[in-house]
């Protein structure tokens, strides 16, 4: 069997901070010719965007992808909402899990698999003040013992 090869164009690492990741899901996304070749040279952010259904689906908002610097005319707008391509049943489990309070649809990466953009997004909640410092907390823990291990091997 084939592995997959996947190449990472995008990352969310502040996604993990600022949100509880309750389930993940793997998305393909609707784009236009110079919105593909811009992301192949890696030009885009997923900071501040969030998926949101219409009446037609589920988009993402606010996904900066920068226009295509070699575009002679017809480039695209780098902040679109662009569709995203889930299968029916994940669709309706979002959506209803979205209308729950509290709830929120956030990107975590943006990649290749075989020359196919995807974008992995996440049902996330939103963690509080103190949920943060817990955080750093634990990941300054687990680098502390870390280190002591490495001294002592």
């Amino acid at each position: 069997m084939a592995k997959d090869h996947i190449k990472l164009i995008a990352d969310n690492r502040k996604a993990l901070y600022e949100y509880f990741v309750e389930e993940r899901f793997e998305a393909g996304m609707v784009l236009t010719g110079t919105e593909v070749k811009s992301l192949r040279l890696g030009r885009a952010n997923l900071k501040d965007s969030y998926g949101r259904f219409k009446k037609d689906g589920l988009y993402i908002l606010q996904m900066h992808i920068s226009p295509y610097p070699f575009a002679y005319y017809d480039n695209h707008d780098p902040l679109r909402a662009r569709k995203l391509l889930l299968h029916k049943h994940e669709l309706h489990k979002l959506y209803g899990k979205i209308n729950e309070r509290g709830y929120s649809l956030i990107p975590l990466r943006l990649y290749f698999r075989d020359s196919k953009v995807k974008l992995e997004i996440a049902l996330a909640k939103g963690k509080h003040q103190y949920d943060k410092r817990e955080s750093i907390k634990q990941r300054e823990n687990k680098r502390e013992m870390d280190r002591v291990r490495k001294e002592y091997k």
